[in-house]
């Protein structure tokens, strides 16, 4: 029998984890206005990169049908950030840093609860966090391929993946400890809001302070004679 994920057992994070939503929403939505696209175009924008992530993990777990068509909830907040997005983009375009640390949110949260549904599914670690890592990138993915653009997780030189990995990775040891040493569900739920915030100030510190991960290792080859 499936546990329940514990953040979506807490009013609280559920709320948060609507206005994650409603925020990557807004940004996907953006991203379709910017491209001149049609009202139909903006919506699947909004959709797809709120609730893509979730819909792959889904897919994947088998636990169908996936929350991304299923919950009426989170698919009627994803088609409002792209009404209110196709109306307000001008003002949307200038809460930067609101966005930013939102978008963090969602980053921190959909890779915690992603994690954890695939761990409460009876996955290994290493899957759990693939998953997790899809359910917090794969929405973004999906968008910026829809809209022929290269992909937020490559174009991006902040660090953006790896925050959302440490949150996947920190999730899996905290789901073991629990289980090995029988932690209250207080103790888990408070050392998953740690690693949602630790996520949080990763993203939000390496926009702050332009700090990225080194590329290739530079080397000049001599030129033969």
């Amino acid at each position: 029998m499936n546990q329940p994920v514990v953040l979506e057992s807490n009013a609280v994070f559920m709320g948060i984890e609507y206005l994650a939503i409603f925020c990557c929403g807004l940004s996907g939505g953006l991203a379709a206005v910017k491209k001149q696209y049609d009202l139909f175009a903006i919506l699947v924008a909004a959709w797809m990169t709120a609730l893509g992530g979730g819909i792959i993990r889904d897919t994947l777990l088998g636990a169908l049908p996936p929350v991304g068509i299923a919950d009426k909830g989170l698919v009627l907040t994803t088609l409002m950030s792209g009404i209110v997005v196709a109306v307000a983009h001008p003002e949307i375009e200038h809460l930067r840093w609101s966005m930013i640390v939102t978008d963090a949110m969602g980053l921190g949260l959909f890779a915690v609860n992603g994690t954890a549904k695939s761990l409460a599914y009876g996955m290994s670690g290493m899957v759990s966090v693939f998953l997790g890592m899809f359910t917090a990138l794969a929405g973004g993915l999906i968008r910026d391929m829809i809209l022929s653009e290269v992909p937020a997780v490559i174009r991006d030189k902040h660090w953006y993946a790896v925050p959302s990995f440490v949150g996947c990775i920190l999730t899996v040891c905290v789901y073991r400890s629990v289980v090995h040493w029988s932690w209250g569900l207080d103790v888990e739920m408070a050392l998953d809001v740690a690693i949602v915030v630790l996520v949080v100030a990763l993203r939000v510190l390496s926009v702050r302070f332009d700090i990225t991960l080194p590329g290739a290792v530079r080397r000049d080859i001599p030129k033969s004679e």
